[in-house]
C-alpha cells in the first residue's frame, strides 16, 4: 500500500462494521429486486393471472419468498471487508453461490414431483441475482476503497512493533486504512522511512501533524518506556476525538492473528488467559452443534464409505483408514481417523510436517485431500467428544514438543478442543516449517480469544466454499 499524505479529508470514517452494514443492505436489496424480477418474468408466462397482488399471494409458494435469505447466506463470507474489496474474489464468491444455489435446487427439482417446481420463477432469480450482486459489489469496490472513505492514520512508535506493523498493512490488498507515516521521539528517525513509511516528526508536533494531515486515527506501538511529552500528547488528540488504538488490538482486527512475536513473555497469563474463557452458553450450543453435525457426516460417512474403501484399495492397498495419536485439549492424547491418503510407509524416516504437492500422498490422496474426504472420518472423533467441529488443527505429540521450543506460547493452543477445520486452516493452509507454524498459532490464539457462534458458522461455510472450490486446507 502506498502512502498518501495528500491532506485529503475522508468524506465517512468507515469502519468494518459499517462495511459489513453496507454490504449486507446492498445485497438484501439487489435480492429482493431480483425477486421481483423473477416474478415479473414468471407472470408474464402464466396463463391465468397477470402481475398483480392475486398472483404475488396465491401463485408463488410460501418458500419461493424466502430465495432472498437464502441467497444471503450463500454470500456471507463475501461480506468480510477484506474479501469484499477484492473483485477476484468477489467474482470467485459470486460464481461458487450460484454455482451452489443451482446445485440445491437442481437436487431437489429432481426429488420433488414433476411440475410441482416453478423452474422459470427460480432460474430468472439466479440470473438476475447473480447479475445484480456482481454489478453492486463493482461498484462497492470502485466507491467504499477509494481513499476518501478510509480512515487516515498515524503509528505511535517506529520501533519494533509499529514497524511490523506497517509491513504487515502494507501487505493487506485492499487497505484498511491510509497509513500516513510514524511519530516517534527517537532523534535519530527524524526524516527517514521504515517499512516505506515516512517518520512525520516527535511529540510536540504531534498535534500540528494531525491537523495538517486530517488524521482520524493513532494507533499506539510504543513497547518501551514513552516520554511523558509524547503521552500528553496522545491525551491531547483524544480530546480532539480522534481515535487511539493499541498496536495488538488493530493487529488482531484487520490480520485476524495475535502478534506474537511482539507480545511480553507473562502475556499468556496478563491478558490471553482471561480472554480465553467462554461462557457455559458458547460451549453447551458448540456441542449441540458437534452431535447435529456429526450426526449428518457420520450418514454421509456411510454412504461414502463404500466407494472411497474401494478406490483406495485399489490405488494403494490396505489399510484404508490411517489412525495416528494427536493431542488434545489439556495434553490428553486421542487417536484421530482419517481416510488414508498417503503411502504407507510415509514416515519412515520419521515424523514430518505435511507440505503442498507432497511427494508422499497417493493418486487417490491428492484428490482426497483436495475435496477434504480424507478428513469424514473425524467424525467419529467429534462425537466421542476428542474434537470439535471447528478448532485448531490437532498435532502429534512429537510435533508439539518440538514447535514449542521455537515458537512462544505454543501449548496456549491446548486450551480449547482441537477441530475438524479452523481459523488457521481457512486462512493459511499447510506449514512445514517452524516460522509457518508460528504463523498458524497466530490465527489459533485469535481464535480461541475471539470464538463464539456466529465466528463458527463463519468458519463452516467458509469450509464449506473451499471443499466445492477443491482448495485443499
Amino acid at each position: 500500500m502506498k502512502n498518501n499524505a495528500s491532506g485529503q479529508k475522508p468524506l465517512w470514517r468507515i469502519t468494518d462494521s459499517e462495511r459489513r452494514f453496507i454490504l449486507v443492505l446492498g445485497d438484501a436489496i439487489v435480492a429482493t429486486i431480483s425477486v421481483l424480477i423473477s416474478l415479473y418474468f414468471w407472470a408474464m408466462k402464466d396463463q391465468w393471472m397477470d402481475f398483480t397482488w392475486q398472483f404475488l399471494l396465491e401463485r408463488p409458494p410460501d418458500w419461493y419468498y424466502s430465495l432472498p435469505f437464502i441467497w444471503l447466506l450463500l454470500l456471507f463470507e463475501l461480506n468480510e471487508p477484506k474479501r469484499a474489496g477484492r473483485r477476484s474474489d468477489t467474482i470467485r464468491g459470486i460464481t461458487l453461490s450460484t454455482t451452489l444455489s443451482t446445485f440445491l435446487y437442481l437436487l431437489v427439482f429432481f426429488i420433488s414431483e414433476p411440475r410441482s417446481l416453478p423452474r422459470r420463477g427460480v432460474a430468472v432469480f439466479i440470473a438476475a441475482v447473480a447479475g445484480l450482486t456482481y454489478l453492486w459489489r463493482l461498484l462497492y469496490i470502485r466507491i467504499f476503497t477509494a481513499p476518501a472513505f478510509l480512515r487516515r492514520v498515524v503509528i505511535i512508535g517506529a520501533g519494533r512493533a509499529g514497524s511490523n506493523l506497517a509491513e504487515e498493512i502494507n501487505k493487506i490488498d485492499p487497505p484498511p486504512y491510509q497509513l500516513i507515516g510514524f511519530i516517534d521521539d527517537d532523534k535519530g528517525k527524524g526524516g527517514k522511512k521504515i517499512a516505506g513509511v515516512p517518520v512525520l516528526g516527535n511529540s510536540k508536533m504531534l498535534i500540528d501533524i494531525v491537523e495538517q494531515e486530517q488524521i482520524t486515527d493513532l494507533i499506539f506501538a510504543i513497547s518501551g518506556d514513552m516520554q511523558p511529552s509524547m503521552y500528553s500528547a496522545i491525551l491531547r488528540a483524544k480530546e480532539k476525538g480522534i481515535d487511539v488504538t493499541t498496536m495488538p488490538v488493530v493487529y488482531e482486527e484487520i490480520i485476524g492473528r495475535v502478534p506474537i512475536s511482539l507480545l511480553a513473555d507473562d502475556w499468556v497469563l496478563r491478558s490471553f488467559v482471561d480472554r480465553a474463557h467462554a461462557p457455559d452458553s458458547y460451549e453447551l450450543i458448540k456441542r449441540l452443534i458437534d452431535v447435529v453435525g456429526s450426526v449428518f457426516g457420520l450418514i454421509f460417512l456411510a454412504a461414502i464409505f463404500p466407494i472411497i474403501s474401494l478406490i483406495i484399495i485399489i490405488d494403494d492397498g490396505f489399510p484404508v483408514l490411517f489412525k495416528q495419536i494427536r493431542v488434545g485439549k489439556s495434553g490428553k492424547e486421542f487417536k484421530l481417523i482419517k481416510f488414508r491418503s498417503m503411502q504407507k510407509d510415509a514416515e519412515k524416516d520419521g515424523a514430518r510436517f505435511a507440505v503442498e504437492d507432497d511427494e508422499r500422498v497417493t493418486g487417490v490422496g491428492a484428490f482426497l485431500r483436495k475435496s477434504h474426504l480424507d478428513e469424514i472420518p473425524q467424525f467419529i472423533n467429534v462425537i466421542k467428544g476428542d474434537i470439535t467441529i471447528v478448532g485448531p488443527r490437532a498435532e502429534r505429540p512429537e510435533m508439539i514438543a518440538e514447535l514449542q521450543r521455537g515458537i512462544p506460547f505454543y501449548r496456549a493452543r491446548l486450551f480449547v478442543k482441537p477441530g475438524v477445520t479452523g481459523w488457521a486452516q481457512i486462512n493459511y493452509g499447510y506449514a512445514a516449517t517452524v516460522e509457518e507454524n508460528a504463523v498458524k498459532l497466530e490465527h489459533d490464539l485469535y481464535y480461541i480469544m475471539h470464538r463464539n457462534i456466529i465466528m463458527d458458522i463463519r468458519i463452516i461455510i467458509r469450509t464449506i466454499t473451499d471443499v466445492f472450490g477443491l482448495r485443499g486446507l
